[in-house]
């Protein structure tokens, strides 16, 4: 069991923990607004465009694939990440919109708070390089070449 678990830790490298609970998050996240419906102040720029079951759906749909993205390879993992920072940017600049338009003033710290604990965190952790192998340095790793 513990080999197991050890492999399945290499397989994933740096990246693919966090690509996975961040899908099941964004997963949840989206079935607990067709569940139980949110207050919707503040997401009239995207309500006006399609219902909020719908918008949920975004979340799901970006969570699988963010979550799936956990079990590829360094460098295809790319999808997940960019899965992952559609909903939370949408969300952002409908409360962004809202706060300057004086709909719901409040959403201007919904919006910095998506920007940077969702949005920042997400490019953050796309940056993280993969796991340099045993002799190898880091740089190398990165760049693909050796030196």
């Amino acid at each position: 069991m513990q080999a197991a678990a050890q492999r399945m830790v290499r397989r994933w490298g740096r990246r693919g923990p966090f690509l996975l609970f961040l899908g099941a998050g964004k997963v949840f996240f989206g079935v607990g607004m067709i569940v139980t419906p949110p207050a919707q102040t503040g997401l009239a720029l995207l309500t006006n465009l399609a219902p909020l079951h719908y918008w949920a759906l975004t979340w799901i749909i970006a969570g699988a694939v963010t979550f799936g993205s956990a079990f590829v390879r360094f460098g295809r993992d790319r999808w997940g990440f960019i899965a992952a920072q559609l909903p939370p940017t949408l969300w952002a600049f409908a409360y962004g919109w809202a706060a300057v338009t004086g709909i719901y003033p409040r959403g201007v710290w919904i919006f910095l708070w998506y920007i940077t604990a969702h949005c920042g965190v997400i490019w953050c952790a796309s940056r993280v390089p993969p796991e340099p192998r045993a002799g190898r340095p880091v740089l190398e790793a990165v760049e693909g070449r050796p030196r």
